[in-house]
């Protein structure tokens, strides 16, 4: 694969925005900031993948890989952690823009045809916010959804972008600029990023035109293409990785999903390829009304799922669909607080774990943004539906936290097109430098052993006030559990965020 891991730190753009400027004070992080050098930690107990070890040494190279992870070794020179280290949380599923209406829609408006609130609700007030973001807002918006993500845990984050063109759906000047906004966030954050531009072209199965409020969405598979083979510089140049997300069976003509995935892997081999799949129940009748097969079962069918796909949410399948999307080695992207706010449903983990298949997290809208919550929830959505307790804990892990985040950050890093077949992901030589150090003083933690202190960072405490330091590709990004840019970028969130919901009219 096209891995971009192994980076440089050239600037994703030629010239940057005002706003990326305005972070490249002596105060501030600079966007273009060089490779970090070399560096060690010792970690007093760590998450390896094969589980918890004591007096780990972790030494990683100038590119941000380790180097070496050593159990049983002494400090040596290195900086001692805080507590316990584990491996930092790809994020596998978001869309950026949607956190600059978090908590907005949380209220009952009459439907037209008198029916409850739904997705589809929420989809129509999306839009709103969507016709009126602009590349500068998103930049704004995204780098303190990075900043955020990074204090609560996520090293990486595949960004679902599907928001291209400007308000009248017309190109802008550079095809791309919405994407290198994305670009830019993400390094002047500091976050890992899985660039996914979304293929979008009709509003329902059997071709339906695009609605008017879906004009920024819409692309032909040439246009996508082409956007693809300009991005993959950008995305190289810094340390990203380069994948194409067809939005959706309804969104996505079978003809054009051939090609687009036929084209992105002449591009980049072994790149990702994320789909909404099985979200909504209606969304699986009107595929059988289209197709007379299943949303996931017509995939399964008609296109060449692998290991590179991500099948993000696939709430709603049968025992066969379950069964065979697991042996396709296709990750499960699930997104346990969206799917709670937006009434979706509960996927079957257990029997997911059963027929082998792998799953990661994504925060998708941000109404939540917080690795730790996440897992929490799909915890208890599985105790809820079960009517059972530490559901998610494995003979060889029966710790419920320590089992969750080692399959999590397995499957997310997959997921993320960071990750090798045959290899582990997590703390492991040859990995990105991606930690997460807890605080071992923190009132939950004190006094307990390593693998209870993680259970109580993510059962018994606010999730993430216990989280004290994280490192990207070895390079500090969170200290005393504050990112360096945390008060500047917020402001400029807010900043965006009422410029978006005036115009928005909300």
């Amino acid at each position: 694969m096209r891995d971009v891991n192994a980076s440089s730190s050239a600037s994703p753009a030629s010239s940057s925005s005002s706003f990326a400027s305005s972070f490249s004070s002596p105060h501030g992080l600079s966007r273009s900031a060089p490779a970090s050098p070399a560096g060690s930690l010792f970690a007093p107990h760590a998450l390896l993948p094969g589980g918890w070890a004591r007096d780990v040494l972790l030494q990683w190279d100038a590119s941000g890989r380790l180097a070496a992870v050593a159990p049983g070794s002494a400090p040596g020179a290195a900086p001692q952690a805080p507590g316990p280290v584990i491996p930092g949380m790809p994020n596998l599923h978001s869309h950026a823009f949607q956190r600059a209406f978090a908590g907005l829609t949380e209220y009952r408006a009459p439907q037209p045809d008198g029916s409850q609130d739904s997705f589809w609700s929420w989809r129509n007030l999306m839009y709103r916010f969507a016709a009126r973001t602009t590349p500068e807002h998103l930049e704004a918006i995204a780098t303190w959804l990075y900043v955020e993500m990074l204090e609560a845990g996520y090293t990486s984050v595949c960004e679902f972008h599907y928001l291209h063109h400007d308000a009248s759906g017309q190109p802008y000047a550079d095809d791309a600029a919405m994407s290198m906004a994305l670009l830019r966030a993400a390094q002047t954050a500091g976050i890992g990023i899985t660039l996914l531009p979304v293929l979008y072209q009709t509003s329902g199965f059997g071709a339906r035109p695009p609605r008017e409020d879906q004009r920024r969405f819409i692309r032909s598979t040439d246009s996508m293409l082409s956007l693809l083979e300009r991005l993959a510089p950008a995305v190289l140049a810094q340390g990203g990785v380069l994948g194409m997300a067809p939005h959706s069976l309804r969104a996505v003509p079978p003809d054009s999903l051939r090609v687009a995935v036929e084209g992105l892997t002449a591009l980049v081999p072994q790149a990702p390829v994320h789909i909404h799949i099985a979200e909504q129940t209606q969304e699986v009748d009107d595929c059988i009304a289209w197709s007379g097969q299943r949303p996931v079962q017509w995939l399964l069918g008609h296109a060449p799922v692998d290991a590179r796909w991500c099948l993000v949410h696939a709430t709603h399948m049968t025992p066969d669909e379950y069964a065979g999307a697991a042996r396709s080695g296709a990750v499960a992207g699930l997104c346990p607080t969206t799917e709670a706010n937006l009434g979706d449903g509960l996927f079957e983990l257990p029997r997911w774990l059963a027929d082998g298949g792998r799953w990661g997290v994504g925060s998708d809208s941000h109404a939540c943004v917080n690795a730790a919550e996440e897992l929490m929830l799909l915890e208890y959505g599985q105790r809820l539906a079960l009517r059972q307790r530490n559901v998610l804990a494995s003979r060889a892990h029966p710790e419920v936290a320590t089992a969750m985040t080692l399959q999590a950050v397995q499957g997310g890093a997959q997921a993320s097109g960071r990750w090798a077949d045959g290899r582990q992901a997590g703390i492991a030589v040859g990995e990105r430098a991606d930690l997460v150090a807890l605080d071992a003083a923190h009132l939950a933690l004190q006094g307990l052993p390593p693998d209870s202190m993680l259970g109580a960072h993510v059962f018994g405490s606010h999730r993430t006030s216990a989280l004290h330091s994280l490192w990207t590709a070895g390079t500090p990004r969170v200290v005393a559990g504050r990112h360096a840019l945390h008060e500047r970028a917020a402001a400029a969130f807010v900043a965006a965020r009422n410029a978006t919901i005036a115009d928005a009219g909300r």
